[in-house]
């Protein structure tokens, strides 16, 4: 692993104060995400996935088994804020990739399934995903920063 990623911090970046360097996590995280997300969605929109994020629903609705996925767990599970997921499974519902089928128990739920359509997709698509992932990340990141990161991402998400 590269040194000088681990030190250095206030002084490498020349920040006045140490705190700034929240607001460096913040930015350059979504900076990240603009960058790679087009370059590795293209990969899965040439299987007819609109959008990365239908491949997670695609294995939480797999999780669920024959019984489905309540619409609300997949969210939460995901991180999604409920009218990105309506969105979702509305274009997902559209194309004929879920189907969903609402509990009467005085609340308005949802459980989501896979169609005919869309089973196995997701064995058939994470070959080629993995693979743009892999490209994608590998040329920057060694095996141990990959690791680093991820703790530390997952840190942030707790």
């Amino acid at each position: 692993m590269d040194s000088d990623l681990l030190s250095g911090g206030q002084d490498y970046f020349g920040d006045d104060t140490a705190t700034t360097a929240y607001n460096r996590v913040w930015f350059n995280i979504l900076r990240t995400h603009r960058k790679l997300l087009p370059e590795i969605g293209a990969s899965l929109r040439e299987s007819g996935i609109k959008d990365p994020i239908w491949y997670e629903i695609f294995l939480e609705i797999e999780r669920g088994g024959a019984t489905g996925r309540l619409a609300s767990e997949i969210q939460d599970a995901l991180n999604i804020p409920q009218y990105a997921m309506s969105r979702h499974v509305t274009r997902m519902l559209q194309a004929d990739l879920v189907r969903r089928e609402f509990i009467a128990d005085g609340r308005r739920k949802q459980v989501l399934h896979l169609t005919e359509k869309s089973k196995g997709l997701s064995d058939k698509i994470w070959p080629q995903y993995m693979a743009e992932i892999q490209a994608v990340v590998s040329e920057k990141l060694t095996t141990e920063e990959g690791y680093v990161l991820t703790r530390l991402l997952i840190k942030l998400q707790q």
